[in-house]
């Protein structure tokens, strides 16, 4: 985003579910960063996309619908060009592990940080959230 002002529709959700879902941060946080920064920026379409992923829109996903970032990646960038294109720490890394580096034997390479939260634990809490709020 901040190289180009631009991001494929796919990538923008699969943020947005990340920075909402699996870390539990408003929605508005991304929303506004995202205006800050693209240059495609329509602050209706932008707020509710993200309004959208959040669940919390007049036509929101499913509180439930939680994308996996490494599932998305291998779905939509199975051999890691995309990755490997914006992420060149992960140049070397074999095609098997390049959306989940840190399961290659080799272990996460220099110049790439770690997994900073689980998915699975946080869609865990992630529902246990929307359970609070919503009582189902």
């Amino acid at each position: 985003l901040l190289a180009t002002g631009w991001m494929h529709n796919r990538v923008r959700m699969i943020v947005a579910s990340f920075l909402v879902k699996d870390l539990h941060l408003p929605w508005q946080w991304g929303a506004k960063y995202f205006m800050q920064h693209l240059v495609d920026g329509d602050i209706a379409s932008n707020n509710h996309g993200w309004q959208w992923t959040a669940g919390t829109g007049t036509d929101a996903a499913p509180y439930f619908r939680i994308f996996n970032p490494a599932m998305q990646a291998e779905k939509f960038d199975p051999n890691g060009v995309y990755v490997r294109a914006w992420l060149p720490a992960l140049a070397s890394v074999p095609d098997k592990f390049v959306h989940t580096p840190s399961e290659s034997p080799g272990g996460v390479p220099n110049g790439y940080v770690a997994p900073i939260v689980d998915h699975g634990e946080e869609r865990d809490e992630a529902l246990r959230r929307y359970k609070l709020v919503t009582g189902k």
